[in-house]
């Protein structure tokens, strides 16, 4: 048979299939016979599953240890302090600085506490809002102030003045029957506008 009639002859020269596994016809470079051959008579090498201690998982039932729960040193609790009071002092040297004429801040007390409380609950209760406009009230934020004012009341009980006691529970109340009323009035207008009964008596101050 001539040169020109032989057919051709296509040999295919890759090394991996279309899964990138190495098929087992590839062609060998001269190194990796050598390797393939170590590679088929190496001995496996045994992983141990890691111990539930090694896992990196906590399990549900583990406590959180001691030293994670333990608060600050005396000794941190006064660095800190100095480090705060010292820092907001020359903050108000600042202040002062580029506002010659500026008042100083008033000086944090229970009293300014229970105040900001109030007015924030105040504001939330749709209280800020300007004549004309739809007020905007935030239920959910004005319920999670009130019960903060709850907090305090509970947790200062017995040891307050009888100015700030006072104080605190005209606060509380007011913003209770405050709440109370937005309320029924939203349950209200939502029952006209359903068609259905109106809710019983409201509350009112």
């Amino acid at each position: 048979m001539s040169e020109q009639n032989k057919p051709f002859v296509i040999t295919d020269r890759r090394k991996f299939n279309l899964d990138g596994e190495l098929r087992p016809d590839a062609p060998l470079s001269p190194e990796e016979p050598e390797e393939r051959e170590k590679e088929q008579t190496a001995e496996p090498i045994a992983v141990a599953p890691p111990s539930p201690g090694e896992s990196g998982l906590h399990e549900e039932s583990e406590e959180i240890p001691e030293e994670m729960l333990a608060g600050p040193t005396p000794e941190q609790m006064s660095q800190a302090e100095s480090a705060y009071k010292a820092t907001a002092e020359r903050l108000d040297l600042a202040i002062r600085a580029a506002n010659p004429g500026a008042d100083h801040p008033p000086a944090m007390s229970f009293e300014t506490l229970v105040q900001s409380i109030y007015m924030t609950t105040i504001v939330q209760l749709g209280g800020a809002t300007p004549e004309g406009q739809q007020p905007q009230v935030d239920l959910m934020g004005a319920r999670q102030s009130i019960e903060m004012l709850g907090v305090l009341e509970e947790k200062t009980r017995g040891n307050l003045s009888e100015t700030e006691q006072r104080l605190l529970e005209s606060a509380l109340f007011e913003l209770r029957m405050g709440f109370l009323e937005i309320t029924q009035a939203l349950a209200r207008s939502a029952a006209a506008k359903a068609g259905g009964p109106a809710p019983g008596p409201s509350i009112v101050r």
